[in-house]
């Protein structure tokens, strides 16, 4: 092991790694609470993670003692800075000076953590802390301040103990990569040796050792992510693997016939295709609830893959295509202490009693990153940009009760939606976009009658990697455009409204 990060619970853990990584450097994310095994692997540096719980709260997180006696680089951010400060024998109080998004720090000294940031006037991180850094412990200096953090920046050059109260794993910390390689490449002194081929070469050894001469059977939902799965296990399994397209009745329109085709005539990867609209939309009559929707449409393809993979010999293992996005919104990955947002379909949504075992090889992967993958495979170019899909498809699209007119509807829309933006040549500066059928109608007046009809939702984001996102700000003449299209080309829809929320606060899809 390279660098190791212990996870105290923080939403946004994976993007350490995810930055370590950038810096070709490999890693692991292990929960603090079970970093035992990992630490007698040796690792050669090691970062401590935020969290949402307060060092000055008792039987809240700590590192093991044993990360301070290894005699190698340590990193605390933000909550992990606080816990080393605490353990080494400084003093942390709670209460005062919050400080929770854009700030600004200053260098005071110089340090080989901040070479590369400005040496005189400020730089701008972000901040998410409740507590304070009162008091270091003793061969500890400050490195750099802000307005609400004395100790925003502290080191111990000498035992290679650092830590900072900002974030510089996420965007708005614009020179936080300079920070995090730096640490793993400068003080570390580790070479930057991982990419996407060594991951490749690495995830089929690990596929083959975890699988053996198993038969695998891989859900395909129509999205990237699936698919890029797919054609990994496929490389290091072979003929041991086998695709099944589940139609769920949620697809997009001529979402089934182009994954049917991709991976029956370009990969030749053996592939079932499911016919399971009935059973789906029938389960799904009724539900309004969103995390009622997820865990039903997990159960029913788990019911789908059982009864299938009879028909290949009784698979024992279940491939998905599972990202860290999903994971970190369903469950803490890692065993930590992180809040679920929403469940899922393949991480929240299992049901208890499923009979195989999950082989997830993209589990600790972002899209953008999953991308890279899929180019590494040889996945045509044009599928690998296609926007993300989700795995419950439609069914998250629209809000409340699912019936087939209203998925009749939303498809429409989102043909005309999608044609608009390709049209004016902006598909590729997008990340996600779509159209959600609201549950409300409105009054309407179309010639000299009245409509009371569906309101449509327009949703196009921004991303680098589906952890936050900003909404695309379309021209309103483009807006005009797609609307008076759907208004007149989608009977049923009399209204149609543009989605500028930006996660957090909201989600990318609506449920």
């Amino acid at each position: 092991m390279t660098v190791l990060v212990l996870d105290f619970g923080s939403q946004v853990t994976q993007l350490i790694a995810r930055r370590v990584r950038e810096a070709g450097v490999y890693c692991e994310i292990v929960p603090y609470n079970k970093a035992d095994e990992a630490l007698a692997k040796k690792p050669r540096a090691i970062i401590l993670s935020g969290g949402p719980a307060s060092v000055t709260e008792s039987d809240t997180p700590r590192a093991p003692q044993a990360v301070f006696e290894m005699g190698v680089p340590v990193l605390g951010i933000c909550y992990g800075e606080m816990t080393m400060v605490a353990q080494l024998g400084g003093r942390v109080e709670a209460g005062h000076a919050r400080e929770f998004g854009r700030a600004d720090i200053h260098v005071q000294r110089p340090s080989r953590l901040l070479e590369g940031l400005a040496e005189s006037g400020s730089e701008p991180v972000w901040m998410s802390h409740g507590d304070k850094i009162v008091a270091i412990p003793d061969g500890f200096s400050v490195v750099a301040t802000s307005q609400g953090s004395p100790y925003a920046a502290i080191a111990d050059e000498r035992r290679r103990f650092y830590g900072v109260q900002f974030h510089p794993e996420v965007a708005h910390t614009p020179r936080g990569v300079t920070i995090l390689a730096n640490f793993v490449r400068n003080i570390a002194g580790i070479e930057p040796e991982w990419n996407m081929h060594a991951f490749r070469a690495a995830m089929v050894e690990r596929i083959r050792k975890q699988v053996g001469k198993a038969k695998v059977i891989c859900g395909l939902s129509g999205g990237v992510d699936s698919s890029v799965a797919a054609v990994l296990i496929h490389e290091a399994i072979g003929d041991q693997l086998t695709c099944i397209f589940v139609d769920t009745g949620l697809m997009r329109t001529g979402e089934a016939d182009e994954v049917v085709n991709l991976f029956r005539d370009h990969y030749n990867i053996p592939l079932i295709h499911a016919e399971a609209a009935d059973m789906f939309l029938g389960r799904l009559k009724g539900v309004s609830d969103p995390e009622q929707k997820r865990k039903i449409i997990g159960a029913a393809f788990i019911d789908v893959f059982d009864r299938e993979s009879q028909k290949v010999g009784g698979a024992e293992f279940l491939a998905q295509g599972t990202l860290y996005p999903d994971v970190i919104e369903s469950i803490s990955a890692t065993g930590g202490p992180s809040v679920t947002i929403k469940s899922h379909h393949n991480v929240g949504g299992l049901p208890a009693y499923m009979k195989m075992k999950l082989v997830e090889p993209l589990r600790e992967l972002f899209k953008d990153e999953v991308r890279v993958l899929g180019r590494e495979l040889g996945l045509p170019p044009a599928f690998v940009g296609r926007h993300p899909f989700p795995g419950p498809g439609l069914a998250i699209r629209i809000p409340g009760e699912i019936t087939p007119e209203k998925l009749e509807i939303l498809r429409q829309a989102d043909v005309v939606y999608l044609d608009e933006i390709r049209k004016a040549g902006l598909y590729d500066q997008i990340w996600q976009a779509f159209a959600v059928l609201l549950p409300v109608r409105t009054v309407g007046v179309m010639g000299d009658g009245r409509t009371y009809d569906h309101v449509c939702a327009l949703r196009a984001v921004t991303s680098s990697d589906g952890m936050t996102a900003d909404y695309y700000p379309f021209e309103h003449r483009f807006l005009g455009r797609v609307s008076t299209r759907i208004v007149n080309e989608v009977k049923g829809i009399n209204r149609v409204v543009y989605d500028v929320t930006s996660k957090p606060p909201g989600t990318i899809e609506w449920e």
